[in-house]
């Protein structure tokens, strides 16, 4: 479980509506209706984001009434499907998805198995992406590509693929250069 003890708030007197702030929300909890932005408290999970980009220090996080809390029970699931998934993504389930928020790569899985199709709804349903929102982006997309799932990122938000990983070198890359050692680094992680 993950309590999120702060909002942002628009200072409206500020905000221009450039829609920086909403570009940059990982939980889609901006819009910029009339010019002006406007939170969804149900939605911010209080990343630095909104605050930190905004060019008119229009947004700061202030302290909620009440904390909102996030998370899943990851045993609710279907436990073969989620190390399926795992294993397919080449995650181990307790890895960490979210450094920030101490979410767990099997909490990630089990919100998709719930029916997360987005990054958005997986940090609403675990609470991760409350810090950096850059470390989680990249294991959340390996696990909704391990699960099939194909999403479109959305206009104007900084979404970007995942990274390549070791399992991602083609094997004609691998067979050229043996002394990299890269099918013995697979091993040493299939093993784990």
């Amino acid at each position: 479980m993950v309590e999120i003890k702060n909002v942002a708030r628009v200072d409206t007197e500020k905000c221009l509506g450039c829609a920086v702030c909403q570009n940059v929300c990982p939980t889609e909890a901006i819009l910029v209706v009339n010019k002006k932005a406007e939170v969804s408290p149900e939605k911010c999970v209080a990343c630095p984001n909104c605050s930190g980009m905004c060019p008119e220090d229009a947004v700061e996080l202030v302290p909620r009434a009440e904390p909102l809390k996030l998370g899943l029970n990851w045993r609710q699931v279907d436990q073969d499907r989620l190390v399926e998934m795992c294993r397919k993504a080449h995650l181990h389930p307790h890895q960490w998805l979210c450094l920030c928020s101490a979410v767990r790569v099997r909490d990630g899985a089990a919100a998709i198995l719930k029916g997360a199709r987005s990054p958005e709804e997986i940090a609403l349903m675990t609470g991760a992406r409350t810090g950096c929102t850059v470390y989680c982006f990249q294991t959340m997309m390996r696990l909704l590509k391990a699960h099939g799932v194909e999403i479109e990122p959305q206009k104007g938000y900084r979404w970007y693929d995942s990274t390549q990983t070791l399992w991602d070198v083609p094997e004609e890359i691998v067979k050229k250069y043996p002394g990299h050692f890269l099918e013995e680094d697979k091993d040493v992680f299939r093993k784990i």
